[in-house]
């Protein structure tokens, strides 16, 4: 019973999208690991950018320290 979990910033993820990442996801499994698309769970966690860091920063300051560079 494969889990997993996919985590994006809450930049306006369409629902059309998230349907792709769920189909494609589930179909990998199904052709590598041989996986039960019917057993298989997708998890789509939108995360607000303020909660979401990288190099020390939230993402927001990160990304404003990079558009300066």
């Amino acid at each position: 019973m494969p889990y997993v979990n996919i985590k994006v910033t809450d930049e306006g993820v369409t629902r059309e999208q998230k349907a792709e990442l769920i189909k494609g996801v589930t179909d990998v499994l199904v052709r590598v690991l041989n996986k039960d698309p019917e057993t298989t769970f997708i998890v789509i966690d939108e995360v607000d950018l303020a909660n979401w860091g990288m190099g020390g920063l939230q993402a927001d300051t990160y990304r404003a320290q990079l558009a300066h560079k």
